[in-house]
Formats: C-alpha cells, sequence, structure tokens
C-alpha cells in the first residue's frame, strides 16, 4: 500500500468494460496509464472463443508489461438468459431449472464445471450467484435468474454455489443486496423503488445475504435499488446507510463492496458518472463497475483523486478499499499469466449432462 500512487489507489476500485473486439490504442493507455483494476468482458467483445482467449491474453500482458497490480478479468456468467460465453460452448439451464430439480449435487455440478470453463479460460471473478427471491414470473428482470421462490431455497443453492465457485478459483461476487426481487422494475431501465418496511427485507430478501456473509462471502454486489423507508435519496448502491451503516456495522461485513453498473438507466440518467462515482466512494464501495467510454472514464478518475486531495472523499477510506482489493487478488493468486483455453468438447459434454437432468 505504501508504495502505491494515488492514481493506482483510484484505479483499482474500477472495473470497467472494454470497448470493440479489438485492443485499441484507447484500451492499451486506459489499462498502462489509469491502473485500472479489473475488466469485465460481454459478447460483443468477441464472435468466437478464439477472439475471446486473445483478447483476455492482450489484455493480460498490456497490464503485466506495465508493471500494473495484476486484473480482475470479469464475467456475468449465470446460465440461462444471462451467457456471455462465445457460442461454441454450451450454456448451462437457468438457476431456476436447476435448483427446481431439488438436487443440490446437480447445482454443486453447474458451478464446478462454470468454474472450470472460466478459470481456464481466462477469468477470476464471476458475477453469480443470483441471491435474488423470485416473486415474479421469468420475464421479469430476475425471474428464473435465482435459486427459487422463498429464502431457504435460494440461501441453500446460493451458497453451495458461491463456494463451489471460490474453490475451484473463482471469485463469485453475490448479488443484487439487498434483494432486487422485490421490484417489478428492471434497474437497467428504470429506478425501481422498493416501499417494503426495511424488517420485512430483513425477514426475507436479506436472509440469503446475511447467510452467504456467515459462511464468508467475499464480494457483494449491490444494486440499484431505492428503499423509501431507509434512504429516500439515494438507492442502496451510493447509500450510506446501506454500505456503512448497515453492510459493515451491523452485518459485520468484512468483504468487498462493489456497486452494479453505473452504466445502468437507474443511475447514469439521474446522477451521471461522475457524481455517482464520487457518491459511491463516500458512501463506502470498494469496487466500482463503470461501463462508460474511455474519456468519462479518466474524468471520473481525475474527478475522484481531485476530491481526495480536497479532502471530500477520506483516504483512509479509499486506503481500507484497495487493502480489500489486493489481499483478494493476493488469496485467488491472481496472475497476469497467459492462458491457453478450457478443452471445449470436454466442457461441452459435462454441460449437456447437467441440462439433461433438468
Amino acid at each position: 500500500m505504501k508504495d502505491l500512487t494515488l492514481r493506482e489507489k483510484v484505479g483499482q476500485m474500477l472495473i470497467i468494460k472494454i470497448s470493440g473486439k479489438e485492443i485499441s490504442k484507447a484500451t492499451k493507455k486506459i489499462i498502462r496509464d489509469y491502473k485500472v483494476g479489473g475488466v469485465i468482458l460481454y459478447r460483443k467483445n468477441y464472435d468466437n472463443y478464439e477472439e475471446m482467449l486473445n483478447i483476455i491474453n492482450e489484455i493480460k500482458k498490456i497490464n503485466k508489461e506495465s508493471g500494473n497490480i495484476p486484473l480482475f478479468i470479469s464475467i456475468d456468467q449465470e446460465g440461462g438468459r444471462v451467457n456471455r460465453m462465445p457460442h461454441e460452448l454450451k450454456n448451462i439451464k437457468s438457476a431456476g431449472k436447476l435448483a427446481s430439480t431439488n438436487d443440490i449435487d446437480l447445482v454443486k455440478s453447474a458451478a464446478n464445471v462454470t468454474a472450470e470453463m472460466l478459470r481456464d479460460s481466462g477469468f477470476n471473478m464471476n458475477y453469480s450467484p443470483v441471491l435474488d427471491i423470485q416473486r415474479f414470473e421469468n420475464g421479469h428482470a430476475i425471474g428464473d435468474r435465482c435459486y427459487g421462490k422463498n429464502a431457504e431455497d435460494v440461501s441453500k443453492n446460493g451458497i453451495a454455489v458461491m463456494k463451489e465457485l471460490s474453490r475451484s478459483g473463482i471469485i463469485p461476487a453475490i448479488k443484487h443486496f439487498p434483494g432486487h426481487g422485490s421490484t417489478t422494475k428492471d434497474s437497467h431501465f428504470f429506478l425501481p423503488v422498493i416501499d417494503k418496511n426495511f424488517k420485512e427485507m430483513e425477514n426475507e430478501d436479506i436472509i440469503p445475504f446475511k447467510r452467504a456473509i456467515g459462511q464468508n462471502a467475499e464480494v457483494i454486489m449491490v444494486g440499484h435499488l431505492m428503499i423509501k423507508n431507509i434512504d429516500n435519496k439515494n438507492p442502496a448502491s451510493l447509500s450510506k446507510f446501506i454500505l456503512k451503516n448497515y453492510l459493515r456495522q451491523q452485518c459485520q461485513y468484512q468483504g468487498i463492496i462493489m456497486t452494479d453498473d453505473l452504466k445502468m438507466r437507474a443511475i447514469s440518467l439521474k446522477y451521471g458518472y461522475i457524481r455517482a462515482a464520487k457518491k459511491a466512494c463516500n458512501a463506502g464501495a470498494d469496487i466500482i463497475m463503470i461501463g462508460a467510454s474511455y474519456s468519462t472514464i479518466v474524468k471520473v478518475i481525475k474527478k475522484i483523486e481531485k476530491s481526495i486531495v480536497n479532502n471530500k472523499i477520506d483516504i483512509t477510506q479509499i486506503n481500507q478499499s484497495v487493502e480489500r482489493i489486493i489481499k483478494l487478488k493476493e488469496k485467488y493468486q491472481i496472475t497476469d499469466e497467459k492462458v491457453k483455453g478450457c478443452n471445449v468438447e470436454e466442457i461441452n459434454k459435462k454441460i449437456k449432462i447437467i441440462n439433461e437432468k433438468c
């Protein structure tokens, strides 16, 4: 920590998207000069498995040659309708379908195959499992992405997946705290408002997250969800009460708190990227996901740095966040070494067996 510059500290707190299907000069610059902590990849970044491997290895190479701290290489790979892997790889059925078999070993097998596929492909973080509770039909923002319609089923299956991913070398980021299942709106497009009494949420939606914390959850993604009875000015992802008072103090959570992507309209339209990122820092977020343009990311980094220098963002809190990030990277022995890729044929055989049981 003592050897890191302010630029390196702020950069570590950001996970960014990669623009396009090729590594441009701008991509190299944002990794090399702005020291970002990680990237998230989507299907729009590649047309096939070979292209995906190439872009991952090139990102790693640039970061390594720059002497930077190794990157989080992350993905949203839940299975079902949230599938970011190239078309050559079969897609594991949704969390809801897996859980409906009442076969916990099958759920674990699916998590293990997912982890093997991701790890061998160069990923080290997955935005999964979903610990929301399903209350609406499958077309809903959550629907069958989660493991059931009650806290017991979601806890049992979701925590098993969390542990299996972790055991297999993939950092699981559980989501969407404090529970996206309580609203019909999708935070990709609107800011969902939850009218529930917070005590009701604690007795239902928050249970799986609290249990996961008790089972050593390492990363919690906080959703862009406005809980009127608690903080009617800020969504949970930007709320000091939710992040500091509740998660840190009341729940005694010691792991990493990260925001859902600030590009989601629930945030980007209402607050703008710079204001939202600064609010997230002040609220206590350790990692900010920001799927914006590179020019916007540079502005965000510079504005956060300026706020720290002007004592509008507490440097002590920044240091604590960066320390958590580095410790997690060390625990999972994250490196920027080149990867060869998974055995696609073998992975597909395993996925076929799992899917046939659903």
